[in-house]
């Protein structure tokens, strides 16, 4: 009777075991996930210059699905297993302490066995994972530049170039997994030596004993023998199968150490400003260089001054290093030399929160996201009402096109904002930028796909509506910056020149070259 309740109670216990090592286990990978991801949302563009994205990706999904295996393995066996070899190898020892000292012989062996296969199979697991980041960015940038792969017809180069990389994991995989698979065989080797050896020692005792408790051992005691060595030897099986799994999570905790364990290069101060006065801006013999140990600066010995309200333009030629200059001003990178100033004090003197409220940035390449335009646009303020969505709208020329659309400011934006234009694009990011109502609102080359008349109808309306926001405007056409204020010309990292279009055009021959070079292009395409 006492056995089949044991046995019973083995079922139950076995399956709620198995329940709670699942929901923890999942619970472990979706806190693990939560961490990784909120600690890169920290992380300044220079950090996130050490990762590539198919990099990330694959350590937020498989890396950390390795990792939860092991973990729900680890649950359901880390304890039961040792358990089960420590009761039984006492028990073992009570009947015949002499042949019982044959587990003491064989653990050792089989643990330097398993040892040496994880110290030979870890370097492979890291370089598999390592081309699990290649294959993701091939993918990803397969899927990404799909029109351009269709229209340059080089399916069957990305076809061979995913496929070479693809078969580089399985080659690697499969080698290691052949190794790890020496482990059932020295399991194997280990059990029946220890069986053979048992059979051996237990048959001479009995037959000395000539089956008589009082003089040694019994038959019985031998059968009971097998009993626990089996027991020792299959708890063996589970923590070598512990130890494969553990060899498989261990390259992808590692991945996962490096992202976890990477700091900001750019934090909060201890006491930081918690508001921005206004939106002028001075550059002090500022340097930069995006590598600590890179021989040439990105900018070299910049000073200038912007007054609040400003419209600034900047022109330079493409390696000009116009994007580095203009992200210094909300901290998307630190200054390597030197201090930016905006509203009279160093940036790095603000909350960060606060700085980059102040500062809107329409970016070279900026994103839409999934979900309606009306969505898209409260990023910019979230708590916008919806006619102070369309009053941005209609400064950045976006009203007309969207008023067109079945769906209006409900329309629904496809990933990465596929089903809207070019010029679409940056007039919804400017109208997403103008809701933050900044203090400095920043174009990055941001009206280079919208034609010279919208570009046109946009710089009056900034200059109508939001006179006393500092204006800076990148660009590659005169017409976009001709009525700034001021315009820096950019050569190579330094400031070669300041001034108005005419002074310019008098005084700088980068700017009359770029001028005179577009007023014949024009003239031809007239």
């Amino acid at each position: 009777m006492t056995l089949p309740i044991f046995a019973t109670l083995q079922l139950i216990t076995g399956m709620l075991s198995a329940k709670t090592a699942a929901k923890a286990s999942a619970g472990f990978a979706a806190n693990l996930r939560q961490d990784i991801y909120d600690n890169v949302q920290t992380f300044a563009f220079s950090n996130i210059d050490k990762f590539s994205t198919s990099s990330i990706v694959t350590r937020l999904t498989t890396d950390v699905t390795n990792i939860q295996q092991a973990y729900q393995m680890i649950i359901k066996m880390a304890i039961r297993a040792p358990l089960m070899i420590l009761f039984s190898m006492v028990v073992s020892f009570r009947i015949s302490k002499e042949i019982s000292l044959v587990f003491l012989f064989l653990i050792p062996v089989l643990a330097v066995g398993l040892i040496a296969i994880v110290r030979t199979v870890h370097p492979i697991f890291s370089r598999v994972f390592g081309t699990y980041d290649k294959l993701n960015n091939v993918v990803q940038e397969n899927l990404h530049g799909i029109r351009v792969v269709k229209s340059f017809n080089q399916q069957e180069y990305e076809t061979n170039k995913f496929n070479g990389i693809s078969r580089s994991i399985y080659l690697n995989f499969a080698k290691a997994e052949r190794l790890i698979a020496l482990n059932s065989p020295l399991l194997q080797l280990c059990m029946y030596t220890c069986m053979i050896l048992i059979s051996w020692l237990g048959a001479k005792a009995v037959i000395a004993s000539g089956n008589d408790p009082a003089l040694g051992l019994t038959t019985g005691n031998l059968t009971a023998l097998f009993t626990y060595s089996m027991q020792v030897l299959m708890s063996l099986m589970m923590l070598s199968m512990i130890f494969a799994m553990l060899t498989i999570a261990r390259s992808a905790a590692e991945r996962i150490a490096e992202i976890l364990s990477e700091k900001t290069d750019i934090q909060n101060p201890d006491d930081p400003v918690m508001s921005v006065k206004d939106g002028s801006i001075r550059y002090q013999d500022v340097d930069f260089i995006y590598v600590s140990k890179a021989e040439k600066k990105v900018i070299d010995h910049a000073s200038i001054e912007i007054a609040s309200g400003e419209t600034v333009g900047i022109i330079g030629s493409t390696g000009s290093s116009k994007t580095s200059f203009v992200q210094l001003i909300p901290r998307l990178y630190d200054t390597t030399g030197g201090t930016v100033f905006v509203g009279g004090v160093d940036v790095r003197n603000y909350d960060l929160d606060t700085l980059r409220n102040a500062v809107a940035m329409v970016l070279q390449k900026n994103e839409l996201f999934s979900g309606t335009i009306k969505e898209n646009l409260r990023w910019g303020n979230e708590n916008a009402s919806d006619e102070e969505v369309i009053e941005a709208c209609r400064l950045a020329c976006a009203d007309e096109f969207i008023s067109a659309m079945p769906d209006g400011y409900d329309t629904r934006i496809e990933q990465g904002g596929t089903n809207v234009s070019g010029g679409q694009k940056q007039r919804l990011c400017i109208a997403r930028a103008l809701l933050k109502k900044p203090k400095i609102l920043i174009l990055d080359d941001s009206t280079s796909a919208v034609d010279t008349k919208t570009d046109a109808l946009i710089q009056k309306a900034f200059a109508e509506y939001i006179p006393e926001t500092t204006k800076i405007i990148i660009a590659q056409r005169i017409s976009s910056v001709r009525n700034a204020d001021k315009i820096i010309v950019l050569d190579d990292g330094h400031i070669s020149a300041v001034g108005q279009h005419e002074e310019l055009l008098k005084t700088s021959d980068i700017y009359r070259e770029v001028y005179e070079s577009q007023q014949k292009g024009s003239g031809e395409n007239g």
